[in-house]
Formats: C-alpha cells, structure tokens, sequence
C-alpha cells in the first residue's frame, strides 16, 4: 500500500473498530499512527492482552513501555481513563492463523517488559541499600530518610550529580533555587513551607529507576511518588509541573506552590547560563533557553503574576561567581522582551506596538539608556494590550498621527541645532490654540502618571485622548516656525511636552501606520 496516509487511515480506523467490538476505547497517538504507518507496507490491525494485575503500574508507565518497545497502542474502558489489560498492535502480514502467532510473540514481550516496569516501579519505594551515607546530604535539605523520595534526593546530592560543569551539582542547583524560590513565593503569594519542600524534591526522581528507564516521566514519577509517601497534594503538584510549560500546547501551573517552584526552576537556568555566557545564538540553542523563558512569559501571563525580572535577575545572578551581575541582568531581561514580543505577537498583538511599550520609559525607570524597558511582563502587557485597543480608535488614529506629525517636527529642528528652551513660557503664547493645548498637556500628563501608577492602562490612554482636539487646533492655526526665536523655541518645547506626555505609557514613534 503505496499511499501513506491511506496506511494511516486504515490503522487508525481498524483499531477503533477493534477496541470498540472489544468494548474499550482506543487511547490515541498520533506520533505512534505516523510511526507504525511508516513501519509497515500493508497493515493488518490485532489486538493482545496481558495479565490485569500489571494495571497496578502507573498508566504512564504501561502507555511508554508499550509504545516504546513494541510500538503498540493501549486501550482504557469506555468512559473510563482507567487503562485495560488489551493493547493493539499493527502487523505487516496478513498470516494464515489469523495472526495468533503475531498475537502471541508480542504478548510475550510486552508482558516481559511490564514485568520489568513494575520491578522498578517497586523497587523505587523500598529504601535505598546505603542510608547511613546519605545523612549529611538529607541534613542539608531537611529531608526524610524514612521516605523513599527523600532518600532518592539525598543520593542524588551525595553523588554529585553533574548539572553542568560550570554550573554546578545537581545538588547545588537546588539549593540556589530553594533561595529564589523563597523571594518568588513572596510574589506569588505561595505557602513558603510547601514551596521549599517541593523545590528539595522536585529532582529527586531523577534517580528513581522509572525514570532512569523512561526519561519522558521526569516530574511525573516524582509527583505519583510523592503522593505515595504522603506528601501534601500541592507539593506533589509542583514536583510534576515545575518543568512545565514545555512548549506553547503544554499546559502551564495554576496552583501557587507549582508556579512559584517552576518560575524558580526556568529562572535559575537563565541566569546560570547567561553567567556562563552560554546564550542561544541564531542557530543554536542546545539547553532550550528560549523555551524556558517563553515557560516563563507565560506562566507569568496566565497567572497575573507581578514579576520584576531584572530584579530577581540581578540578585541571582549574585550566586554565580566570576560574572558581572548588572551585565547579566540587563541582558537576560533584553531577552525576555524578545521572548514576550513573540508571545504577545501570536495573541494577536503587533510588535510595532510591543516595541512602542518594551523603548519607553528607560531613564524614568532609571534603567541604562538603550536597554529595553522589560523589569515587569506582567505591566508590559497590559500596556501592549491597552495600547493595541487605543489605537484602533478615532481618536488613537488622530492622536497617533499628530504625536508623530509633533516628533518629526521636533527631532528634525534638535538635529539641525534649532533652540528647544527646557520649560514652557505662558507669557510666550501668541495665539489661543498654544494655551489650550498647554493646558490639555497638563491635564492629560497628569491623568495618565496617575492610570500608570495605579496599572489602569486603559484610564491612561483615554486620559491621552484628550490631547486629541488641541494637537489638532494647534497645528491648523500656530506656525511653529515663528520668526522670533523665542516664539519658536517655546513652541518647540510645547512638541516636546506632547512627546513627555504620550510618552508616559508608549513611545508612540514605534508605530507605524
């Protein structure tokens, strides 16, 4: 059968059909369907079973060592997520016995197999054969070793376990982000006694044997295991999810405890690395850095979290030696605007207006000129979001396009040497038009700090809006270019207090349009 996606449809329908007939549901694997339909050339569908007391195994255990040793689909009852003792699997002949022999080869090795898994799955809960060596370790972390999890952590430490060269143990890891996760927690709002007893958890199932087996169940060994020894359901919680988001359809933590381990987990990684100065270039990016900081973009979206990057940053970075904290802070925080740049942009934001946010506000921040304006996400966003709805409006169109008609204006005099006096002189005014917009400067300058203070994005671009009607009146009715010098210079600082003022919350010369 030539047609590989004729192979696809015929696997994929037999084995409902099958299940069905069997009174069970087929669990679909779309990465197991594009796999097996490029194994065989003419697919006949069967179905095997194995011995129900295999079940007690995690179905993820059961799911992978199907899949991955026989590529094989598993079934769970109808209207359950309890898995079934059948599995099916997809031969490349159409035998004489009706495939019985196939039946039974396969079922003999996925039985094998699961005998294997459940060796490992018990032997990951009986203490470790050298407890008296892990005592130092489980002191340093507070741990257990009447718990099998706490033991797994204490070997780990014991071990060394190499994270990276430069950066350290396993074990050393993990102490850094118990101290981050202690300042996040104070952010997030999180239980501090939980948070600190999932981050010293959190990878200890890196030495369990299910996961030395099966690497894809980091995180969820550890929380199943948890769960197993008692531990509070939000910590186990957090031990799962502190990898996640994985990517932009993997979910992302909503329990405090889970969202404050996890920021602490990508945020640790960031900082060591740019520390290292092991950045992502344009072509590589070996320790999926950029992934990491779109997990943290987006954790940081879904939960409302306040988060000061360039604050958690500069103090982190403090724990790596031989690197220049600030250097490394103000990087790491570049690079998450570029990050949340991409983020806003697939929820429909443009970047011009992204841009006009990230290159505001840097000496009012007290930031180093030049470095994007990326300490909060959160409020980044916010603005991005109120600004894409402003300009959308008559009056963020009009208003747009006299701020840009006032720049253009304004920064082709600066480059020519034309005098800008700092401070507006009332006695100056010639025509009603200049007060009228001097005043609704004021008055909007001042309504929009306010809506900025207090994060109200939208009360502050309607607070711009009024400067609508005077810019205009301003430019149909004064000549800027007045022939005394004095004039001239005071109406160019009234331009440039129009650039002050939209400035408060964009830099509206970054938009196009």
């Amino acid at each position: 059968m030539l047609d590989a996606e004729r192979r696809k449809d015929i696997i994929r329908t037999d084995a409902k059909n099958i299940t069905f007939a069997s009174g069970l549901d087929l669990v679909e694997d779309e990465a197991l369907l594009e796999e097996v339909s490029g194994l065989v050339e003419y697919p006949h569908v069967l179905m095997g079973t194995f011995e129900e007391a295999y079940l007690a195994i995690p179905a993820e255990i059961i799911r992978l060592t199907i899949k991955t040793n026989q590529k094989c689909f598993v079934t769970r009852k109808q209207g359950s997520e309890d898995l079934s003792n059948r599995f099916v699997l997809v031969s490349n002949i159409e035998a004489k016995d009706g495939g019985k022999e196939i039946v039974h080869g396969n079922g003999k090795v996925v039985r094998a197999r699961l005998s294997d898994a459940a060796h490992f799955y018990k032997r990951d809960q009986a203490d470790m054969p050298d407890l008296h060596e892990l005592e130092a370790s489980a002191a340093k972390f507070g741990l257990d070793l009447k718990k099998p999890l706490d033991q797994r952590m204490a070997k780990l430490d014991h071990l060394n376990v190499t994270f990276h060269a430069k950066l350290g143990t396993q074990g050393e890891r993990v102490g850094r982000i118990r101290v981050l996760a202690a300042e996040l927690a104070k952010v997030t709002g999180a239980d501090p006694i939980k948070v600190d007893r999932a981050v010293v958890l959190a990878k200890a199932d890196l030495r369990t044997e299910a996961v030395g087996e099966f690497p894809e169940l980091q995180g969820l060994m550890g929380r199943k295991y948890a769960l197993l020894q008692g531990e509070d359901a939000s910590v186990a919680a957090a031990i799962e999810e502190h990898w996640k988001p994985n990517g932009p359809s993997d979910r992302v933590p909503v329990d405090p405890v889970s969202v404050t381990v996890a920021l602490a987990d990508k945020l640790d990684t960031l900082t060591g690395f740019w520390a290292i100065d092991e950045k992502p270039t344009g072509s590589k990016d070996p320790y999926a850095l950029r992934r990491a900081a779109l997990g943290v973009v987006s954790i940081v979206l879904a939960n409302n979290v306040d988060l000061d990057v360039l604050w958690f940053a500069l103090h982190h970075a403090d724990r790596f030696p031989d690197c220049d904290p600030v250097m490394v802070a103000f990087d790491l925080s570049s690079f998450f605007g570029e990050r949340l740049k991409v983020q806003l942009k697939d929820n429909g934001i443009r970047p011009d207006l992204v841009d006009a946010v990230l290159d505001m506000g840097t000496q009012r921040d007290n930031q180093t000129p030049g470095m994007k304006n990326t300490k909060r996400l959160l409020s980044i966003t916010r603005r991005a979001e109120a600004l894409a709805k402003f300009v959308d409006t008559e009056d963020g169109k009009n208003l747009l396009a006299g701020t840009r008609r006032a720049t253009q204006l304004l920064a082709a005099e600066e480059k020519k040497g034309t005098e800008v006096v700092n401070a507006i002189d009332r006695s100056l005014f010639k025509l009603p038009a200049e007060t009228a917009l001097h005043s609704a400067i004021v008055n909007a300058s001042q309504s929009a700090l306010s809506a900025v203070n207090r994060e109200d994005f939208g009360a502050a671009m309607a607070g711009l809006s009024k400067l609508r009607g005077p810019v205009d009146t301003f430019f149909n009715d004064v000549l800027v270019n007045d022939e005394d010098a004095a004039i001239r210079a005071n109406r160019l600082a009234l331009l440039a207090a129009i650039r002050a003022a939209t400035a408060t919350v964009a830099d509206f010369s970054k938009i196009s349009g």
